[in-house]
C-alpha cells in the first residue's frame, strides 16, 4: 500500500489535515480500546484508491536549540519512506525561515511534493497564496482542513501520482508472510538468520544496520513461512521521538502485507512506549501478534521471574492481552523453535473459519443466558450471527436494534467467542449490523 506523508512545522494544521484525510474512509470504523497514537498513522481512501497517511506532528521536540534538526530529520525521513510528500504552509504567516528550509531540502528529492497552503478560509486569503510560488515547489494547492476546501482537488492529485497496486496473483496454497518487527538493536535480523540457519541478514551490535526489509522463505520442520525481515535505525542521543517516528514508518508497510507479527522485546528494557506504538500498529490493522522477548538469558531469574514479566506486559497491552509471549535468546538458540509453534499456531487460529451453524448454535445460548441490557425500555434481540469473509477474524452479529449495543457487551460478546474458540493471537471484530 502506497504511503503519504505530511511534513511541514509546527501549528501549521497536519493533525487537523490528517484527521480530514482518515475521516473520508467510509469503511467500518476501527473501535479498538486504547489505541493512544492512532492520529499518526491512518489510511485514507479517495475515488477507489486507499493509501497510508502518517501525520509527523507532534514528533518535534519544542526546544530551541534543537528545533530546526528535528524538524530536519523528520523531512528527510518522510523523503525516504513515502511514496507522496504534502508539505503543509500556513496562510496567514507566510513563509518562514522553517518553511524555506524544508523546502530547499524537498527541491532536491525525486519523490513527488505537493505544496499545500492551509486556513485558506476566505476568498481574500486567495490572494496570500501566491507568494509561496517563491517556494520553488510548483503551484501551491489552497485548502482548509478546518471544513475541507479544496482537499478534493489535492486528493485527485496525490492519487494520480501514486503507484498503482499490482494484484497478487495466487499460485498453489497461500504461504502465510511472517513479519519480525520491533524497535532497534532488538535481535530482528539475528532470529531471522537462526531460523535459517546461515547468515542471511548482516548484523552488528550497531542499531540500524538493517536498511531494507528483507524477505526469505523459510520451509524446515514442517513450518514453511515467508519471513520479512524489517529496518531498524541508528540510534543517535536526544531523538526519542524521532527514533519511534521511524521506527513506526519503517514497520507500517511490513505490518500491513503480513499475516502474523513477531513483536520482538528487550528483555532488559522490557515493553516501552515504542514497542507499544508498533503493537498498536498491528493490532490496528489486524493482524496476528506473537511477542517474543530476546534476550532473556541476559536477566537475572527466580522461580516467578518469568510469570511476573508476562502479567506485566499482558497488564501493559490491555485490553488486548491475549497474545502468546515467548521467552527466548536468539545467539544461544534457546527457544527459537518454541516462536515458529507459537506463529504457527497463532496464524491457525487467524485463518481458522467457524462454520455459521455451529457458531449460532453456541453463540445464540449464550446470548440467551445473558442478553443484551435494555436500553430506554427497549429490548435488543440478536437473531443470527455469521462470520465475515475477511482475512481477519470478523463477526456480524444481526438484530432489531443496533445501536443500543453498548460497548460492555461487545466485550462480553468477544469473551464469549475466545472461551469457545481458540484465538489467541488474534484480535477479534464484532459488528452488530440490522436485521
Amino acid at each position: 500500500m502506497s504511503l503519504v506523508a505530511i511534513v511541514g512545522r509546527p501549528n501549521v494544521g497536519k493533525s487537523t489535515l490528517f484527521n480530514r484525510l482518515v475521516g473520508m474512509r467510509q469503511a467500518i470504523t476501527d473501535e479498538t480500546a486504547g489505541v493512544t497514537r492512532d492520529r499518526h498513522y491512518g489510511r485514507c481512501e479517495w475515488c477507489g484508491h486507499e493509501f497510508s497517511v502518517v501525520d509527523t506532528g507532534g514528533y518535534t521536540v519544542n526546544s530551541d536549540d534543537i528545533f530546526e534538526e528535528e524538524i530536519r530529520k523528520q523531512v528527510q525521513i518522510a523523503i525516504k519512506e513515502a511514496d507522496a510528500i504534502l508539505f503543509l504552509v500556513e496562510v496567514g504567516t507566510g513563509i518562514t525561515d522553517f518553511d524555506s528550509e524544508i523546502a530547499d531540502i524537498l527541491r532536491r528529492t525525486s519523490k513527488p511534493v505537493f505544496l499545500v497552503v492551509n486556513k485558506v478560509d476566505t476568498g481574500l486569503r486567495m490572494y496570500d497564496v501566491y507568494q509561496f510560488y517563491s517556494l520553488g515547489l510548483g503551484d501551491p494547492y489552497s485548502i482548509s482542513s478546518a471544513n475541507g476546501g479544496g482537499t478534493g482537488d489535492l486528493l485527485d492529485a496525490v492519487v494520480k501520482v501514486l503507484p498503482a497496486e499490482v494484484p497478487q496473483q495466487e499460485e498453489g496454497p497461500h504461504i502465510p508472510r511472517i513479519a519480525i518487527v520491533g524497535k532497534p538493536n532488538v535481535g530482528k535480523s539475528s532470529l531471522t538468520n537462526a531460523l535459517l540457519g546461515e547468515e542471511r541478514n548482516i548484523v552488528t551490535p550497531i542499531a540500524g544496520t538493517t536498511r531494507d526489509s528483507i524477505e526469505s522463505h523459510y520451509n524446515k520442520f514442517g513450518h514453511e513461512f515467508i519471513l520479512v525481515d524489517t529496518a531498524g535505525l541508528r540510534r543517535k542521543t536526544r531523538v526519542t521521538e524521532d527514533l519511534e517516528f521511524y521506527s513506526v514508518m519503517r514497520s507500517v508497510r511490513a505490518i500491513e502485507n503480513a499475516d502474523v507479527c513477531i513483536l520482538m522485546v528487550d528483555a532488559q528494557s522490557g515493553l516501552e512506549a515504542q514497542d507499544m506504538a508498533i503493537f498498536n500498529l498491528i493490532i490496528k490493522n489486524r493482524k496476528g501478534c506473537v511477542v517474543a522477548v530476546n534476550k532473556w538469558d541476559t536477566i537475572e531469574k527466580s522461580s516467578n521471574t518469568m510469570k511476573e514479566y508476562q502479567q506485566a506486559i499482558a497488564k501493559k497491552m490491555a485490553p488486548f492481552s491475549d497474545v502468546p509471549v515467548v521467552f527466548t535468546s536468539v545467539i544461544n538458540r534457546q527457544r527459537i523453535l518454541d516462536v515458529l509453534d507459537a506463529v504457527d499456531s497463532t496464524y491457525q487460529n487467524y485463518s481458522q473459519k467457524i462454520p455459521t451453524r455451529q457458531l449460532n448454535d453456541i453463540m445464540l445460548e449464550e446470548i440467551e443466558n445473558f442478553q443484551p441490557p435494555m436500553y430506554k425500555g427497549k429490548i435488543v434481540k440478536i437473531k443470527f450471527i455469521t462470520q465475515l469473509p475477511t482475512a481477519f477474524p470478523s463477526f456480524a452479529f444481526f438484530c432489531n436494534l443496533p445501536q443500543y449495543i453498548r460497548d460492555p457487551y461487545k466485550r462480553f460478546i468477544e469473551n464469549k467467542l475466545r472461551s469457545h474458540w481458540n484465538f489467541r493471537g488474534c484480535p477479534i471484530q464484532v459488528y452488530f449490523r440490522q436485521k
